[in-house]
């Protein structure tokens, strides 16, 4: 493999005030889409143009968009078949034209108020996640978010319907490409939340539940301002101790971890936006369908 070239501090200087102009012109351009005194087309125009501007990375420029958020901005460039890590200098005729037409409309108007909501339910282990998320679900107002899986299917599960099943490499790639809302490693399997399909649902309007761990839902703040992070709670300490240790199928060692880590993780109330206590699950439910409706308008 060929060295790099050897610069001289006069070179090494310039090559650093030609990168820090370059940073500060990209920065100029996202700042000009962020106030809406220019449009995609015209930055499209820019790009042929201005070799700062070229060298932008296509997901930047949409993340610079007002209300657009990383979560649409994936689920667009997978819509028109462009990869995240594509600049704008390198994108086809067809992809160039495609994103002209797609944001040939404000953004306002695609940002609808038909648009779903996503609810993320996170809480204690033995809290009830499970069973109220199934009743939830029941109502017909959330929609099921698939995750996507590098464990082997069950002989009566289904590819797409029970998990998306998928390499390895594949699981690595989408890691790579912050195509997850958040995932996690469980029993030698990793598990994720595809962003682009839970968008395609909260962009036709549907509600979106996310049934995660205390670490997921914070994984989904990182990505999404819109997500609504809801914490669940047993009604008093020793309700969830008692649930815990009905367990039957746990070791007595296994249990007294059950109960370490649910004394840590109570104390992530604090982050939610709001909290909710499971003394009945018909309660929790309809105040998390209220919460939807109510976000709505």
């Amino acid at each position: 493999m060929a060295l790099p070239p050897v610069l001289t501090p006069e070179q090494r200087a310039a090559a650093l005030a030609k990168a820090t102009t370059s940073r500060r012109t990209r920065a100029l351009a996202k700042s000009k889409v962020r106030e809406g005194s220019i449009t995609i087309s015209e930055i499209l125009d820019l790009a042929t143009k201005d070799e700062a501007v070229a060298k932008m990375r296509v997901l930047e420029l949409l993340e610079s968009i007002p209300g657009l958020g990383r979560i649409r901005a994936l689920a667009i460039l997978e819509k028109l078949g462009i990869s995240t890590t594509r600049k704008l200098q390198g994108l086809g005729i067809h992809q160039r034209s495609a994103l002209r037409e797609e944001f040939s409309h404000s953004v306002t108007t695609t940002m609808s108020a038909s648009r779903g909501r996503l609810i993320v339910l996170s809480g204690p282990g033995g809290v009830g996640k499970s069973t109220v998320a199934n009743a939830l679900r029941k109502s017909k107002e959330f929609s099921v978010s698939v995750s996507a899986t590098t464990r082997q299917p069950r002989a009566s599960e289904r590819d797409g319907v029970d998990y998306f099943f998928i390499s390895q490499e594949e699981f690595d790639r989408r890691i790579a490409a912050d195509e997850f809302l958040e995932w996690a490693a469980f029993a030698g399997a990793r598990y994720g939340t595809p962003a682009a399909a839970v968008e395609e649902a909260l962009s036709h309007g549907r509600n979106v539940l996310l049934e995660i761990e205390i670490e997921g839902a914070r994984q989904v703040r990182a990505h999404s301002s819109e997500a609504i992070l809801v914490f669940l709670q047993p009604p008093t300490w020793e309700d969830l101790v008692s649930r815990l240790e009905g367990r039957g199928s746990d070791t007595p060692e296994r249990r007294a971890q059950r109960l370490e880590l649910a004394q840590t993780e109570l104390a992530a109330a604090k982050e939610f936006d709001i909290v909710l206590v499971n003394d009945e699950v018909e309660k929790v439910v309809d105040a998390l369908l209220s919460l939807a409706r109510t976000s709505r308008s």
